[in-house]
């Protein structure tokens, strides 16, 4: 299965399989690099206001990076680094992870879902399920940015009005996935993504960027922006579920990866995601005051399956959900 992974080989050209017709190509010149999404440094002394910034930029973005979050840099460094010693196994090594099925809890996969795609993507990924994980670097890292994920989560039910516990507990025992991203360098990153545009399909992400290299842009106002690497800061955006639970309010916004011709990127998301038979819809104060419930109750395993079953860029899985 090592002939399945780009990371197993230098590629002087780009296959066919990976170039996108020219209306769905990435149009790298047209993407805003100067803008900025939201900041929130938790270490502020003021709690209100660090809910106050978390609802603002949930709800005009959907993304935001974080500072001074409590994971140790070394830690953040130390994933990283466990990251790429694995994409430098040897091809058989790797082989002996690789698996097409999405259902399979650990496997090393490439694109996104090979099985129903006509055009692939350029990353090749590690995926595990990570709560519960006995790896002393992955697991100490996967705990850590879990205490991270549920402190968020106070916040944005503070921010919604809601009590600070309300999203963790409604999302019941929480699964944490992660996704281990390697992208190659690409010989033609103008034909091709790394992942294309995309909303996440669980309740929140936490990302740790490649410090070196960019490559993730969300979309905003209509347009592209580039999101750049901020030291010891972790990208947070969020996920359908939480779009669900807002009752709109808060977005779960598209995003999209892309390459470069000069240096791999590496990334690792980390997804806090609902226990699959918990129901999953408006929170009951939000739509107690009038405003109308904008997503019929569903499960996250229900959600899921959907999810899995469409191609990434089609629309938003929520829309399927809509209650009108």
């Amino acid at each position: 299965m090592a002939d399945q992974l780009i990371s197993t080989a230098v590629h002087d050209a780009l296959p066919a399989s990976y170039v996108r017709p020219e209306s769905e190509r990435p149009r790298l010149d047209e993407v805003v690099s100067g803008a900025q999404i939201p900041v929130v440094d938790l270490a502020d002394p003021d709690p209100a206001a660090v809910v106050a910034r978390i609802g603002e930029a949930c709800a005009t973005h959907g993304f935001f990076q974080v500072l001074n979050h409590g994971v140790p840099a070394d830690l953040m460094g130390a994933m990283l680094a466990v990251a790429y010693d694995f994409f430098r196994l040897p091809a058989e090594e790797k082989a002996k992870l690789y698996s097409d099925d999405p259902a399979k809890k650990m496997r090393l996969s490439t694109s996104f879902n090979v099985r129903k795609e006509t055009v692939h993507n350029w990353r090749d990924y590690l995926r595990l399920h990570c709560h519960p994980l006995h790896k002393e670097v992955v697991s100490s890292y996967c705990r850590e940015v879990r205490e991270l994920g549920f402190r968020l989560y106070a916040a944005i039910s503070q921010s919604l009005g809601l009590e600070d516990d309300y999203v963790k507990k409604t999302l019941g025992e929480q699964e944490q996935h992660m996704a281990v991203n390697f992208y190659p360098r690409c010989p033609a990153p103008e034909l091709t993504y790394g992942l294309p545009a995309h909303t996440d399909p669980n309740a929140l992400t936490i990302l740790l960027m490649d410090q070196q290299v960019a490559g993730l842009q969300v979309l905003h106002d209509g347009r592209w922006i580039a999101v750049n690497p901020r030291p010891n800061a972790f990208v947070i955006n969020i996920g359908d579920q939480l779009q669900a639970l807002s009752n709109g309010r808060y977005r779960s916004v598209w995003h999209r990866a892309v390459v470069n011709a000069d240096r791999p990127r590496m990334s690792v998301a980390s997804f806090l995601c609902p226990c699959n038979d918990v129901l999953i819809g408006p929170a009951a104060k939000l739509v107690a005051d009038g405003s109308p419930a904008v997503y019929r109750d569903y499960t996250y395993a229900e959600y899921y399956a959907k999810f899995w079953s469409r191609n990434l860029d089609q629309e938003h899985c929520l829309e399927l959900f809509r209650t009108a």
